[in-house]
């Protein structure tokens, strides 16, 4: 992709995930390596507990070098609804950030799974407790974090009260925030007025498209101003990844394709459009 640009482009592997909870495409991240690369993005981002023999190293670093691509990112997707992390918990957290520590510059981006907004208050302040102290743990090895808010509607950090609460408390020493557009814009926020809000964390950031029917659309048919925030980001130089994570409902049928055409409308629509 250009050059010219600041930032890089790459994927996620959730769009392959979205089929019958992660099992249809089970055991494949080789392939999505090899479409992600085909679309001519320059870096990946597996979902950590998904990725197969891929979690070893040697083999994720040998497939990632034949396509040419690089290790963008892991998303770390854990419950965290205790107080602390559990034991479980925390050995996966450590696995990922042993992980990273092959691949610099690649970051922890840590994420919840929603399980409702029952005892908000009190979870929200554990869920932040635990992503400061995962990213302090990852930090100490060298390994960039950055924090993902998501959207369902029983996600604990999903409306603009969620935000403020949680993103302003976030360890900044050792975390950033990665903005996802689609997710932003689903909350019932604009995206880019947040983004510009919260600028000093953002140090990751994800784009989807989004239609509200009910929620998300391929990329380029939905509502988000993609090539806004894209110019903004490019005017304030911002020099991290642009990790596509595409949840439009072709992805349920055909993630190969989604991938393919995301790629394509970045290179041919968005890029270009660009000052």
């Amino acid at each position: 992709m250009s050059q010219n640009i600041p930032f890089r482009f790459g994927s996620e592997v959730y769009t392959w995930f979205m089929s019958n909870s992660g099992q249809t495409h089970h055991g494949r991240l080789g392939h999505m390596i090899e479409v992600i690369a085909k679309a001519g993005f320059t870096g990946i981002q597996p979902i950590f507990t998904w990725m197969g023999d891929l979690i070893d190293p040697d083999k994720l670093e040998a497939k990632l070098k034949e396509q040419g691509i690089e290790l963008a990112a892991l998303a770390l997707a854990l419950d965290w609804n205790e107080a602390e992390e559990t034991e479980r918990e925390r050995e996966v957290a450590d696995h990922a950030i042993r992980v990273l520590e092959r691949f610099p510059g690649a970051v922890l981006n840590t994420v919840q799974i929603p399980t409702g907004r029952h005892d908000l208050a009190e979870r929200q302040k554990r869920l932040i407790n635990i992503v400061n102290t995962v990213s302090k743990r990852a930090a100490d090895k060298g390994v960039a974090c950055s924090y993902h808010p998501n959207s369902p509607h029983s996600s604990i950090i999903r409306t603009e009260e969620d935000y403020k609460i949680v993103l302003e408390s976030l360890d900044s020493s050792v975390t950033g925030w990665t903005p996802d557009v689609g997710h932003i814009i689903n909350g019932g926020m604009d995206p880019l007025a947040k983004m510009k809000e919260y600028q000093s964390l953002i140090n990751h950031v994800h784009f989807k498209d989004w239609d509200g029917n009910p929620e998300f659309a391929l990329m380029g048919k939905g509502k988000v101003d993609l090539l806004g925030v894209t110019q903004w980001l490019k005017d304030i130089n911002y020099s991290g990844w642009i990790i596509c994570e595409d949840e439009g409902e072709e992805a349920l049928k055909d993630p190969d394709f989604v991938t393919l055409h995301d790629g394509k409308w970045i290179q041919q629509d968005l890029i270009p459009a660009l000052k």
